[in-house]
């Protein structure tokens, strides 16, 4: 069996990065979500700011619950990131071999990004929508997996497919504006270098800092649908009124239509500074971790094959 162990290298690597930046920043990705699916209802709304989720948890002795579905999250994020870093690696060498270029363009990495973002979503939506009602629900209310993904139709596990395949879009606007930062970057390097070498890559800082701004703008122009996915697929509300709530209309038109009338066009971007800092943070320690464990990774599945072939090599010799 050919395994391309480079893909796989990318993937595992990738998938322990977000593997620990999801757990490291859950409780904030759980108050994110939370404020991001309260949906006003008669002129009120119960978070006036990120901040009331959190006292909301402390003041009824649930700061534990800042961490449910946490397990859920975690294996769709490890799962995600393996199929998409796995997907990408896989796409973007088949693409090299057979077009015989030696390098890939913009055009085509961001069709091969937005191809393994498609992949990641159908792959992973129950378990995404499963995930956004644990932590919507109620503090120390929040049920299982299995119990979570049974409660409704097998249709309903894929709620906010739609808009996931839309989001597929981010990346894709991400690498857009970073390559175009990049490149005025270098060229403002390259013209004060005119005497020594011409500098080919950016510092640590100045990648971390493009990655930022460039994560910013996709996550501003894309957020109206982000909120729209959150409120699909969160729990429903025990309050009596829940019938108000924007959370039973359950079309992506019917949504953003009640989040016009409900809140106006401010609406669509309420959270949106909790949503740049979690995916900033996250982005940044995803591919922080995934740098620095990316080679042991490789040594460890050459060692691995090495191992398993050790035996075969055995045999044939007898």
């Amino acid at each position: 069996m050919n395994v391309d162990l480079e893909s796989l290298a990318e993937a595992t690597s990738g998938a322990i990065g977000s593997l620990i930046s999801t757990t490291f920043l859950y409780p904030l990705d759980t108050c994110k979500t939370k404020y991001q699916a309260d949906a006003r209802s008669n002129g009120r709304t119960r978070y006036r700011n990120l901040t009331d989720v959190l006292l909301e948890a402390i003041s009824n002795g649930q700061v534990l619950s800042l961490y449910q579905g946490i397990g859920t999250k975690n294996l769709q994020s490890f799962i995600s990131q393996f199929v998409y870093f796995y997907g990408y690696s896989y796409f973007k060498r088949l693409y090299l071999d057979k077009s015989g270029y030696k390098s890939i363009g913009t055009k085509a990495n961001l069709v091969i990004a937005a191809a393994a973002g498609a992949c990641t979503a159908i792959a992973t939506q129950p378990l995404d929508t499963a995930s956004s009602r644990m932590q919507t629900s109620a503090f120390g209310k929040s049920k299982g997996l299995l119990k979570t993904l049974t409660e409704g139709t097998w249709s309903d596990a894929f709620d906010g497919l739609s808009i996931s395949l839309l989001l597929t879009s981010n990346p894709a606007i991400q690498y857009t504006v970073f390559d175009q930062l990049k490149q005025r970057a270098l060229k403002n390097k390259q013209s004060k270098a005119d005497k020594g070498t011409s500098p080919e890559s950016l510092s640590a800082f100045m990648a971390f800092l493009l990655g930022a701004i460039s994560k910013s703008i996709a996550t501003c122009l894309t957020y109206p649908a982000i909120r729209c996915k959150v409120i699909i697929q969160a729990a429903d509300s025990d309050e009596a009124n829940s019938k108000t709530k924007i959370k039973s209309q359950k079309t992506v038109s019917n949504v953003l239509y009640g989040i016009w009338k409900r809140e106006g066009i401010v609406g669509y971007f309420k959270g949106l500074h909790a949503q740049i800092l979690k995916t900033v943070l996250s982005s940044a320690l995803l591919l922080m971790i995934k740098e620095k464990i990316s080679a042991t990774t490789w040594v460890l599945i050459l060692a691995l094959k090495r191992y398993l072939l050790l035996p075969t090599r055995r045999v044939k010799n007898l």
